[in-house]
């Protein structure tokens, strides 16, 4: 599973020293990266600031579409 991640600027050298120990991501252009899960977390743990732009591990229940339900 991967997340697609935006890091701020202010956090961008801190973030990438940690990406490159926790992570076989992706580098995209504009602080955009592919990561895994534990890569996420370890971000959190060391208090950096990023946007998540995609997760594909959350499911998706589409509009209107509530947890469960059959459609």
């Amino acid at each position: 599973m991967k997340i697609v991640i935006q890091i701020t600027q202010r956090d961008d050298a801190k973030a990438w020293a940690v990406l490159q120990r926790h992570s076989a991501g992706v580098a995209l252009p504009n602080r955009t990266f592919v990561v895994s899960p534990a890569a996420v977390e370890e971000l959190r743990r060391q208090k950096i600031d990023f946007v998540v732009l995609s997760d594909d591990s959350a499911p998706f229940l589409g509009q209107g579409v509530a947890a469960g339900e059959r459609i």
